[in-house]
Protein backbone atom coordinates (compact mmCIF):
# COMPACT_ATOMS: atom_id res chain seq x y z
CA UNK A 1 0.00 0.00 0.00
CA UNK A 2 2.66 2.51 1.03
CA UNK A 3 4.46 2.13 -2.48
CA UNK A 4 1.14 2.60 -4.46
CA UNK A 5 1.11 5.52 -2.44
CA UNK A 6 4.51 6.73 -3.17
CA UNK A 7 4.21 5.81 -7.08
CA UNK A 8 0.96 8.30 -6.94
CA UNK A 9 2.88 10.86 -5.09
CA UNK A 10 5.82 10.94 -6.88
CA UNK A 11 3.96 10.95 -10.22
CA UNK A 12 0.78 13.76 -9.06
CA UNK A 13 2.12 16.92 -10.08
CA UNK A 14 3.56 15.66 -13.76
CA UNK A 15 0.84 13.82 -14.74
CA UNK A 16 -1.95 16.92 -13.96
CA UNK A 17 0.58 19.39 -15.53
CA UNK A 18 0.35 17.21 -18.44
CA UNK A 19 -3.20 17.31 -18.03
CA UNK A 20 -3.33 20.66 -17.95
CA UNK A 21 -1.27 21.52 -20.52
CA UNK A 22 -3.07 18.85 -22.90
CA UNK A 23 -6.38 19.92 -22.17
CA UNK A 24 -5.20 23.59 -22.72
CA UNK A 25 -3.92 22.67 -25.85
CA UNK A 26 -7.34 21.18 -26.96
CA UNK A 27 -8.91 24.50 -26.79
CA UNK A 28 -6.70 26.62 -28.61
CA UNK A 29 -4.55 28.24 -25.89
CA UNK A 30 -1.37 29.09 -26.59
CA UNK A 31 -0.26 27.44 -23.31
CA UNK A 32 3.88 28.73 -23.48
CA UNK A 33 2.80 32.70 -24.14
CA UNK A 34 0.21 32.09 -20.96
CA UNK A 35 2.82 30.82 -18.54
CA UNK A 36 5.33 33.78 -19.71
CA UNK A 37 2.38 36.51 -19.32
CA UNK A 38 1.35 34.71 -16.23
CA UNK A 39 5.22 35.17 -14.45
CA UNK A 40 5.07 38.28 -16.27
CA UNK A 41 1.86 38.93 -14.05
CA UNK A 42 3.89 37.44 -10.93
CA UNK A 43 6.93 39.28 -10.96
CA UNK A 44 5.08 42.43 -11.23
CA UNK A 45 2.67 41.40 -7.93
CA UNK A 46 6.17 40.50 -6.40
CA UNK A 47 7.76 43.75 -6.99
CA UNK A 48 4.48 46.12 -5.92
CA UNK A 49 4.54 44.13 -2.65
CA UNK A 50 8.39 44.12 -1.51
CA UNK A 51 7.90 47.18 0.45
CA UNK A 52 5.30 46.03 2.60
CA UNK A 53 6.93 42.46 3.19
CA UNK A 54 10.13 44.40 4.06
CA UNK A 55 8.37 46.44 6.55
CA UNK A 56 6.31 43.26 8.04
CA UNK A 57 9.99 41.26 8.03
CA UNK A 58 12.25 44.25 9.93
CA UNK A 59 8.50 45.12 12.17
CA UNK A 60 9.28 41.16 13.10
CA UNK A 61 12.95 41.06 13.59
CA UNK A 62 12.87 44.44 15.75
CA UNK A 63 9.58 42.27 17.90
CA UNK A 64 11.85 39.21 18.71
CA UNK A 65 15.29 40.59 19.17
CA UNK A 66 14.28 43.45 21.48
CA UNK A 67 13.25 40.85 24.06
CA UNK A 68 9.30 41.93 23.68
CA UNK A 69 8.25 38.41 22.66
CA UNK A 70 10.34 37.11 25.67
CA UNK A 71 9.02 40.36 28.13
CA UNK A 72 5.16 39.38 26.53
CA UNK A 73 5.32 35.65 27.38
CA UNK A 74 6.72 36.05 30.50
CA UNK A 75 3.71 38.71 31.25
CA UNK A 76 0.73 36.28 29.79
CA UNK A 77 2.38 33.47 31.52
CA UNK A 78 0.74 33.64 34.78
CA UNK A 79 -2.78 34.19 33.78
CA UNK A 80 -2.09 31.03 31.07
CA UNK A 81 -0.84 28.53 33.79
CA UNK A 82 -4.35 28.93 35.88
CA UNK A 83 -5.85 27.04 32.36
CA UNK A 84 -3.06 24.33 32.82
CA UNK A 85 -0.95 25.95 29.13
CA UNK A 86 2.53 25.46 29.35
CA UNK A 87 4.59 28.47 29.41
CA UNK A 88 6.70 26.89 27.01
CA UNK A 89 4.47 27.56 23.68
CA UNK A 90 3.61 30.89 24.95
CA UNK A 91 6.22 31.89 22.65
CA UNK A 92 5.21 29.98 19.58
CA UNK A 93 1.54 31.02 19.78
CA UNK A 94 2.50 34.94 19.98
CA UNK A 95 4.91 34.89 17.27
CA UNK A 96 2.56 32.25 14.92
CA UNK A 97 0.43 35.56 13.86
CA UNK A 98 3.63 36.92 12.95
CA UNK A 99 5.65 35.50 11.45
CA UNK A 100 5.74 31.70 9.61
CA UNK A 101 9.62 31.35 9.51
CA UNK A 102 9.61 33.10 13.09
CA UNK A 103 7.51 30.74 14.71
CA UNK A 104 9.13 27.74 12.61
CA UNK A 105 12.33 28.01 14.32
CA UNK A 106 10.63 28.26 17.76
CA UNK A 107 8.79 25.16 16.97
CA UNK A 108 11.65 23.45 15.96
CA UNK A 109 13.51 24.26 19.60
CA UNK A 110 10.40 23.53 21.33
CA UNK A 111 10.52 20.10 19.71
CA UNK A 112 14.19 19.98 20.19
CA UNK A 113 14.10 20.62 24.05
CA UNK A 114 10.83 18.69 24.64
CA UNK A 115 10.83 15.97 21.59
CA UNK A 116 8.39 15.65 19.43
CA UNK A 117 6.22 12.73 21.32
CA UNK A 118 6.17 14.69 24.42
CA UNK A 119 2.43 17.11 25.81
CA UNK A 120 4.82 20.06 24.96
CA UNK A 121 5.49 18.77 21.16
CA UNK A 122 2.37 17.80 20.37
CA UNK A 123 0.51 21.03 21.40
CA UNK A 124 2.95 23.01 19.56
CA UNK A 125 2.70 20.89 16.60
CA UNK A 126 -1.09 21.02 16.87
CA UNK A 127 -1.01 25.27 17.63
CA UNK A 128 1.56 25.33 14.41
CA UNK A 129 -0.74 23.82 12.14
CA UNK A 130 -4.14 25.53 13.86
CA UNK A 131 -3.14 28.91 12.91
CA UNK A 132 -2.10 31.17 10.16
CA UNK A 133 0.45 34.08 9.76
CA UNK A 134 -1.91 36.25 9.56
CA UNK A 135 -0.11 39.66 9.78
CA UNK A 136 2.08 38.48 6.73
CA UNK A 137 -0.89 37.25 4.80
CA UNK A 138 -2.87 40.52 5.43
CA UNK A 139 0.59 42.36 4.20
CA UNK A 140 0.95 40.38 1.42
CA UNK A 141 -2.14 40.03 -0.11
CA UNK A 142 -3.63 43.56 0.64
CA UNK A 143 -0.29 45.07 -0.35
CA UNK A 144 -0.83 43.30 -3.66
CA UNK A 145 -4.18 44.46 -4.29
CA UNK A 146 -3.86 48.27 -2.76
CA UNK A 147 -6.49 47.58 -0.54
CA UNK A 148 -5.78 50.47 2.75
CA UNK A 149 -8.49 49.44 5.37
CA UNK A 150 -7.59 45.92 6.50
CA UNK A 151 -9.68 46.48 9.75
CA UNK A 152 -12.57 43.76 9.58
CA UNK A 153 -10.32 41.41 8.39
CA UNK A 154 -7.71 41.56 10.56
CA UNK A 155 -9.89 41.19 13.41
CA UNK A 156 -11.81 38.28 12.09
CA UNK A 157 -8.39 36.90 11.41
CA UNK A 158 -7.28 36.72 14.74
CA UNK A 159 -10.29 36.24 16.34
CA UNK A 160 -9.59 32.87 13.89
CA UNK A 161 -6.12 32.43 15.42
CA UNK A 162 -7.53 32.60 18.70
CA UNK A 163 -10.17 29.99 18.25
CA UNK A 164 -7.19 28.05 16.28
CA UNK A 165 -5.11 28.24 19.55
CA UNK A 166 -7.48 27.38 21.95
CA UNK A 167 -9.24 24.31 19.76
CA UNK A 168 -5.18 22.85 19.41
CA UNK A 169 -5.15 23.39 23.82
CA UNK A 170 -8.61 21.97 24.19
CA UNK A 171 -8.06 18.91 22.02
CA UNK A 172 -4.80 17.94 23.05
CA UNK A 173 -5.35 18.53 26.35
CA UNK A 174 -7.92 16.40 26.27
CA UNK A 175 -6.50 13.55 24.13
CA UNK A 176 -2.99 13.56 25.16
CA UNK A 177 -2.71 14.75 28.70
Amino acid sequence: MIDILNTISRWAIPLLFLGITTWAISRGVSVYESFVEGAKEGFHTAVRILPYLVAMLVAIQIFHHSGALDRLTSFIAPLTSRFGIPSDILPLALMRPLSGSGSLGILAQILETHGPDSLIGYLASTIYGSTETTFYVLTVYTGAVGVKRIRHSLITSLIADIAGFLGAIYIVLRFFA
